[in-house]
């Protein structure tokens, strides 16, 4: 299982003197972008190839606050994929101290960054997601390709 430790940093914290909601968020993507990083995508390989991960929902659920300063491994998990890679949805399960305090899962896919629409990503990156444990309920998901006729 893929996962980074990080930490609830200053600028993280919200009113209640506990993690805001968009930190959580923000840090899955913090994960994200090192899983492509260490499999052969860092952000200068997305731009040479004008590309991105486009996010285009994300479910959060609480279970424990998070407090400055306090540690969080996150792990990362397939949940779903189009048979083509053109859409993803991964899971990442927040810990503290060994505890749930977090689930986050955001659906996405591959966005052209000169076009603006969502493509299939090239196969080296396909090949990478792929290498991502997968979820117990993992799902196939449909293709966000229009085809020319749509």
């Amino acid at each position: 299982m893929y996962s980074r430790t990080l930490y609830a940093g200053w600028g993280d914290m919200d009113f209640n003197s506990h993690m805001a909601n968009t930190a959580y968020i923000n840090k899955c993507g913090d994960v994200r972008l090192r899983f492509f990083a260490e499999n052969g995508f860092p952000i200068e390989e997305f731009m040479r190839l004008k590309i991105g991960p486009i996010t285009m929902r994300d479910e959060l659920d609480y279970f424990k606050e998070v407090g400055l300063m306090q540690e969080i491994t996150i792990s990362m998990a397939l949940a779903g994929l189009s048979t083509d890679g053109s859409r993803w949805l991964v899971r990442n399960e927040l810990l503290r101290a060994g505890k749930a305090c977090a689930r986050v899962q955001s659906a996405g896919g591959w966005l052209d960054l000169a076009i603006r629409k969502l493509v299939i990503p090239p196969q080296d990156l396909l090949a990478a997601i792929m290498k991502l444990d997968r979820t117990e309920d993992f799902g196939v998901l449909s293709s966000s390709v229009k085809s020319d006729g749509a």
